[in-house]
């Protein structure tokens, strides 16, 4: 038993040499929405969704640090609300689309929700994002 415990804090630290990426990269175009939307998107949205990620204590230490770093990317790659010029034409899709993904709770994920209680959002807020979507 204690060559196994040996071995887990071994791999542990190991691990934390392993290069993450955590970066953020320049804006190109914020999104254009009112500010009330905006200041919704970024407490709840803005941590996978764009390139203005807060990067905690927590998104530095391995494993947890691998994860983050993908969920920013894949987010990133699906949405990304510094980058909203890559939209044109198609900004009325996505935003019916993060509408889809607030009402049916899907977003924010729960597991975000738990280390970020400010992220879960309020039916007020959820009808704010509702009009916006609509316009």
């Amino acid at each position: 038993m204690k060559k196994i415990i040996i071995a887990v804090v071994v791999i542990l630290v190991a691990i934390q040499f392993i290069p993450v990426e955590r970066t953020n990269p320049p804006v190109t175009q914020e999104v254009n929405a009112p500010e009330q939307v905006k200041s919704i998107l970024k407490k709840a949205c803005y941590d996978c969704h764009s390139n203005e990620t807060n990067w905690s204590w927590y998104t530095k230490v391995a494993p947890v640090s691998f994860l983050v770093s993908n969920d920013v990317k894949n987010g990133r790659e699906h949405l990304n609300f510094s980058e909203w010029d890559k939209l044109r034409g198609k900004e009325s899709k996505a935003k019916e689309e993060i509408w889809e993904e607030v009402r049916d709770e899907k977003m924010p994920p729960w597991q975000y929700r738990i280390m970020h209680g400010e992220a879960k959002l309020t039916d007020e807020e959820k009808n704010i994002l509702r009009r916006w979507a609509g316009e």
